[in-house]
């Protein structure tokens, strides 16, 4: 079967390696797509070698079907449809007090462990969800990040009737806006990518630029002066920030959706002014991940148009030299299977 490796210095390769039968408790997954997701460029730029171990076959955003089952395995059966939860908590603790998506000890697999982006992929049954038949597996694909996009929303208490202002219209940006607005909230993106903005709008979404307007009169104006109720930060950059607690209203929630790998600047003053509450949001719980099935399931949203290239598994490297030299684009999958 054909297999990727990631070998450092922004290098993939394409190897044929052996089909392994599944141990007990596993089952053997005929991957359909990967999505190539953020955490997967970073390993490309050699941002995360200290943590990978090289070489290694990453991918943790896929949809397939079950192959082979191992011992003891009753739940599951040769033909299912599934998506992985790729979190291994089995080295849960007391003092992670029951919280095993975020334990000490967590590990993620495609990253810490052997991903997806191989033809088959062999896994224990505790990450599994099954999929109903009639599921599109290219949409089902999109299910992990969409789950990020759940867990943060239910993490914001968001309600029918709110303001919701997206800092950042990426991937993840535009995901947690499209379940934002299934949830009944007044949604405003900010971003500063003219091309992200124009897609962003193109999805039905009121879209704006901070450099182009300001954006605390902007929201204001949407909202009688209230300003937003739940403030989303995905940008990662310094400018969101700062504005996040401007335009967020009194007692707002700002959720901490972007990883900001070294200490920032943060006006703390406002949280004392306002009341506001700052609200961390760290990958995905079961319950989000059954929400986003029922979302892609039910493909009310526009989901379709989140898929921006599709492309064979052997294109590994060209997949991600071009996603380099493209970054207005929105989601990549790979089809595992050529």
């Amino acid at each position: 079967m054909k297999a990727t490796h990631y070998e450092g210095n922004k290098t993939f390769t394409v190897i044929e390696k052996q089909i392994v039968e599944p141990a007990a408790g596993e089952v053997r997954i005929k991957v359909a797509y990967v999505g190539v997701c953020g955490t997967d460029v970073h390993i490309y730029h050699g941002m995360m070698d200290k943590r990978v171990n090289i070489p290694v076959t990453i991918g943790h955003e896929m949809s397939g079907v079950i192959d082979a089952v191992g011992a003891d395995v009753t739940n599951y059966a040769v033909g299912d449809k599934v998506v992985v939860r790729p979190l291994d908590d089995r080295k849960v603790k007391a003092s992670d007090k029951g919280f095993n998506h975020i334990c000490e000890e967590l590990k993620f697999i495609g990253i810490d462990s052997e991903g997806a982006m191989q033809q088959y992929w062999n896994v224990p049954t505790f990450t599994l969800h099954k999929l109903k038949e009639t599921t599109d597996l290219k949409l089902a694909a999109l299910i992990e990040p969409l789950s990020v996009a759940t867990h943060d929303v239910r993490r914001s208490g968001l309600k029918k009737g709110e303001t919701a202002v997206v800092l950042g219209g990426g991937p993840i940006g535009l995901l947690v806006a499209m379940v934002a607005k299934e949830v009944g909230a007044q949604v405003i993106i900010s971003e500063v990518n003219p091309k992200r903005i124009e897609k962003a709008k193109a999805l039905g979404f009121d879209a704006v630029s901070p450099i182009d307007v300001d954006l605390v009169e902007y929201v204001k104006g949407k909202t009688d002066n209230r300003r937003a109720d739940v403030v989303f930060e995905v940008a990662g950059v310094q400018p969101a920030l700062d504005i996040m607690c401007e335009v967020a209203g009194i007692r707002g929630r700002i959720v901490m959706v972007a990883i900001h790998g070294v200490k920032k600047e943060v006006d703390l003053f406002k949280f004392f002014w306002k009341e506001l509450s700052l609200i961390g949001a760290r990958v995905y719980e079961k319950v989000d991940y059954e929400k986003s099935i029922e979302l892609i399931t039910a493909n009310e949203l526009p989901f379709e148009d989140m898929i921006t290239d599709v492309q064979p598994l052997s294109n590994i490297q060209q997949v991600f030299e071009n996603i380099d030299n493209n970054p207005d684009g929105l989601k990549v999958l790979m089809d595992c299977q050529l």
